[in-house]
């Protein structure tokens, strides 16, 4: 008698494991989808663009050329350097390759 109840307890035991494994697989399996989901399906934590490139770009020149520029430039590769001028390489080769239609460098 007292081994049957210790194997309907084992038995019982192995089912809820079992569900409690799958359960959580299946939530954490629908918690990447949810992540993914949206227009924007990026996983990565997105940079204010435009109070960063306001503080690039504040002793440019022309500001407002400069302005748009680095917000093509930030919303492409999630980053802009620090400082209002040089530091590019601090953003990766994203920041730095990116040219312009006549072979310039776009990125401020």
């Amino acid at each position: 008698m007292a081994s049957t109840s210790y194997t309907l307890l084992l038995l019982l035991l192995l089912i809820s494991l079992f569900q409690v494994s799958f359960s959580s697989s299946s939530e954490t399996h629908e918690h990447r989808l949810q992540a993914v989901k949206g227009a924007n399906r990026r996983l990565l934590t997105l940079v204010d663009c435009e109070g960063l490139c306001a503080t690039r770009c504040g002793k440019h020149s022309r500001p407002n050329v400069c302005t748009r520029a680095c917000g093509t430039c930030c919303k492409r590769c999630n980053c802009v350097p620090p400082g209002t001028h040089g530091n590019r390489e601090l953003c990766g080769s994203c920041y730095t390759d990116m040219l312009t239609h006549g072979n310039r460098l776009k990125c401020p």
